[in-house]
């Protein structure tokens, strides 16, 4: 009966070790749940094209541009006045200006040395006053003779000779005064005085030198005032007009804004292009634009309406302008386009773009045809100062 409860017993803990055995294989063999699904999304990921980047798109927009006109030209002075010498063979004692200085009408710009001018000045009072004396003289003479000349005490000869001697005196006093009087422009001439308000351009006096009269000592740009001469071509020139605005750039990059004061009435017969007279005003404070520099600008001619995209999207490639086009899909392709032109971050699409089409922005230089993309929206501009108003607001 024992052994018969034992041989039982046995039995039983032998099936429950095979039991417990045949659950642990099955359980090792047998995959998980989570190790089937993760082994799922792998092989999905593998199956699945990936983004090659990440981007923002846009559609093209309406913008008002300016219409202009592109043309290139010479600076030069509105008008040069050339400062001489009136006085011949004089020393010149002294130079007050240079290349650059703004001068007033009226100022003295050099002088010369005023001894020999002074000395010709006293010799002819000196002469004037013998002439006076000699005159008053004759004059005595004169009318004592005609008071004689009822008597007979005279003849008729001798008065004529009295009276002509008279007037040869009065005559001689009047040269007197005329040389006195060319002695003190002389001395006027002796100070060098600027024809009007504007800029010295050019300066060949030199202190000590002896000049003849006529000689230039100085350029002045009048009123200081220079003029962009730009070349347009006679098919172009009837759509400008006097008073039309003009953007000046040099080659510097310097900006000036000037207006049309006048058109050349004749057309050069082998360029065929006419010259546009544009004043540029307030010139000596604009350093960058001078006389004699060659410039380019553009004359506004209106506004009208033309799609544009933001710059960034403009990918040149190969000696082209690009765009890249959003698909459906999600795939970007590629396209040459026209630009024209330009207003801050934005450029006018010349060419035809697909409708309703979507460029790519942010990331479009490193796209490639065909490539896919993700997709997100643009940062909008003002998001980042509205939340830091309402940090600060917060914070107070």
């Amino acid at each position: 009966m024992k052994t018969m409860k034992r041989s039982t017993l046995v039995i039983a803990l032998l099936a429950l070790v095979v039991v417990i055995a045949a659950i642990f294989f099955v359980a090792r063999g047998k995959p998980s749940d989570k190790a089937a699904e993760s082994a799922a999304k792998a092989k999905d990921g593998a199956s699945a094209p990936r983004p090659a980047l990440t981007v923002t798109v846009a559609r093209p927009e309406a913008t008002e541009l300016m219409l202009t006109l592109a043309a290139n030209g010479n600076v030069a002075a509105w008008q040069e006045a050339v400062v001489g010498s009136e006085s011949n063979g004089l020393k010149l004692a002294e130079v007050r200006v240079n290349v650059g200085d703004v001068v007033k009408k009226g100022q003295v710009l050099a002088v010369f040395s005023p001894e020999t001018v002074q000395a010709d000045i006293a010799q002819s009072r000196a002469s004037l006053a013998e002439a006076r004396a000699t005159a008053a003289d004759a004059a005595g003479n004169a009318a004592r003779a005609r008071t004689l000349q009822a008597t007979g005490a005279l003849s008729q000869q001798q008065i004529n000779q009295y009276q002509t001697t008279e007037q040869t005196a009065k005559a001689r006093v009047e040269a007197a005064e005329a040389v006195l009087a060319a002695q003190q422009v002389r001395g006027r001439n002796t100070q060098v005085l600027a024809p009007d308000d504007g800029v010295i351009s050019a300066r060949t006096a030199t202190v000590g030198s002896v000049v003849s009269a006529g000689t230039e000592l100085f350029r002045l740009i009048r009123q200081g005032r220079l003029e962009w001469r730009a070349e347009v071509t006679s098919a172009e020139l009837s759509r400008i007009s006097v008073g039309t605005t003009a953007f000046v750039v040099s080659a510097s990059g310097a900006q000036v804004r000037g207006k049309v004061r006048s058109i050349a009435p004749t057309v050069d017969p082998q360029t065929r292009a006419a010259l546009v007279y544009v004043d540029l005003p307030n010139v000596q404070q604009n350093t960058g634009i001078k006389a004699g520099m060659f410039a380019r600008g553009d004359f506004e001619l209106g506004r009208s309406s033309a799609p544009t995209v933001p710059q960034s999207a403009i990918v040149p490639r190969d000696g082209f302008n690009n765009v890249f086009l959003l698909k459906p899909d999600n795939k970007v392709a590629q396209m040459k386009v026209q630009i024209g032109r330009r207003l801050n971050d934005r450029i006018e699409i010349t060419s035809a773009l697909p409708d309703g089409a979507q460029v790519v922005v942010q990331g479009a230089g490193f796209l490639n045809d065909g490539d896919l993309v993700r997709v997100v929206d643009a940062p909008a501009p003002s998001a980042q100062p509205a939340r830091s108003a309402a940090s600060a607001a917060a914070a107070k």
